[in-house]
């Protein structure tokens, strides 16, 4: 399928952002895939399962050519990111990278040995890469959920691809534009699933403090995450990072529940 115009996040001409068809059914957790293209050069963010690897390969064939395909990003070591890598390092000569952390875990996915070589680590902080006439900088994001994490911001289009931080799960929505509407957005669909699965105040105040930064430096205008509806708006981005810097979340409320269990599991 074709991208249709709404899904066409950014487009100067040269650098293109691309949210790809959502191709989950069943019980697949909903994703959204990214491709960030600058003079024809592409980077694939967190592309899924083995089920939507055909569909989005026609898609990038589509859009710029396989061959063309430089980059695999991988956020962290989910299935629902990392599952169909080797299909993409089968048929392509891009390069795969994610956390140091999870080298020797995502053979244990099915990779082939003669294109191990070609998944990359990357240290605890980040760094640049280049894409076409681009820099993209890979920025930590750890224990927002996976210990070793990494988020993508693209500063000619001015997109947090944020992964899995602000998952808003069971959204009919794409878009947050109106900040009328974030609030009800935050608190209903992203607080629940950040407060049980991110790392809490320890590591959310360190992050909003970066985020400033690069909005400072930059200007961050999209926030894109992995499951759910994407902020737009400069003011949604910095009212969402106001938000999360003081959100109890994960060590902070968990402690109750480590108790000797008491109720009976039954299956049916």
């Amino acid at each position: 399928m074709v991208v249709t115009p709404e899904r066409v996040l950014y487009d100067d001409g040269t650098h293109q952002c691309y949210l790809l068809e959502d191709y989950g059914h069943g019980q697949m957790v909903q994703t959204n895939v990214y491709l960030i293209v600058d003079n024809k050069k592409g980077m694939l963010l967190d592309p899924g399962g083995h089920k939507l690897f055909k569909p989005l390969f026609s898609d990038i064939a589509q859009l710029i050519g396989i061959q063309n395909l430089e980059y695999i990003f991988l956020s962290h070591q989910d299935p629902d990111i990392v599952a169909g890598l080797n299909g993409w390092l089968m048929t392509s000569q891009a390069v795969a990278i994610i956390s140091k952390w999870w080298l020797r875990f995502i053979p244990h996915y099915g990779l082939d040995k003669y294109v191990e070589p070609r998944l990359k680590g990357i240290e605890d902080d980040g760094g640049i890469i280049k894409l076409g006439n681009s820099e993209i900088f890979i920025i930590p994001g750890h224990f927002m959920h996976s210990p070793g994490n990494f988020q993508v911001y693209d500063p000619v289009a001015k997109i947090l691809y944020s992964g899995d931080m602000f998952f808003s799960f069971g959204v009919e929505y794409t878009f947050v534009d109106e900040p009328s509407a974030l609030e009800v957005h935050l608190e209903r669909f992203v607080k629940p699933y950040v407060q049980r699965f991110m790392g809490g105040r320890q590591v959310f105040k360190p992050y909003a403090r970066l985020l400033r930064e690069i909005d400072e430096i930059f200007g961050i205008e999209v926030i894109a995450p992995q499951h759910g509806a994407i902020i737009r708006g400069r003011e949604n981005v910095l009212r969402t990072i106001e938000w999360l810097e003081n959100l109890e979340a994960g060590p902070d409320i968990i402690g109750p529940i480590f108790q000797i269990p008491k109720k009976r599991l039954v299956f049916d």
